[in-house]
């Protein structure tokens, strides 16, 4: 078995309301120097090690990410 990482974040140029809250509420909350926060989504898979790079991409373009609005990333992580 293996764990598998998959981050899925907002395009650049797509708006990012959740983002800009959290943005805004830092500074009122007492933390300075932070300009901008974008937030996406994190999934964790224990996959079979025969499970290739190229069915992981497939699930996280086609069930976990919106690939319109959303880029993401797949990595393996070794315990």
């Amino acid at each position: 078995m293996a764990r598998v990482v998959v981050d899925v974040m907002p395009k650049p140029e797509i708006l990012d309301p959740q983002g800009q809250a959290v943005a805004k509420a830092l500074p009122r909350l007492g933390f300075a120097g932070i300009s901008d926060v974008r937030q996406g989504k994190h999934f964790e898979l224990e996959v079979d090690d025969s499970v290739d790079d190229e069915t992981l991409a497939k699930i996280a373009e086609g069930f976990l990410s919106n690939p319109v609005i959303e880029d993401f990333t797949v990595r393996r992580v070794r315990s």
